[in-house]
C-alpha cells in the first residue's frame, strides 16, 4: 500500500509540474502571439501610412501633369497665333511689293 501511495504521489507530483510548466509555455506563446499582433498592426499602419503618402505623390504629379500640358496648350496657341501673324505680314509686304 506505501509503494501504490508513493507511486500516485509521485504522479501527482508530477501532473502538477507538467500542469505548471503548460501554462508558462502557454503563457509565452499568448504573450509572443500578442507581440506578433502589436507587430502586424504596426506594419499594417505602416504600410496604410505609405499608400496614403504614394496616392497623395500621385494626385501631385498628375496635377502638375495638368498644369504643364494647359502651359503648353497655350504656348501653342500663341506660336500659332504667332506663325499667323507673320505670314500675314509676309503676304502684306509681297503685296505692297508688287
Amino acid at each position: 500500500m506505501a509503494r501504490l501511495e508513493h507511486v500516485t504521489a509521485g504522479w501527482i507530483e508530477q501532473s502538477r509540474k507538467d500542469y505548471e510548466e503548460n501554462r508558462r509555455l502557454w503563457r509565452e506563446q499568448q504573450a509572443e502571439a500578442a507581440a506578433m499582433r502589436q507587430e502586424y498592426e504596426r506594419r499594417s499602419r505602416e504600410t496604410d501610412e505609405r499608400w496614403r503618402e504614394t496616392d497623395r505623390r500621385w494626385r501631385e504629379t498628375d496635377e502638375r501633369f495638368r498644369e504643364t500640358d494647359e502651359r503648353f496648350r497655350r504656348t501653342d496657341e500663341r506660336v500659332d497665333k504667332l506663325v499667323l501673324a507673320i505670314g500675314e505680314l509676309i503676304r502684306r509686304s509681297d503685296l505692297q511689293n508688287k
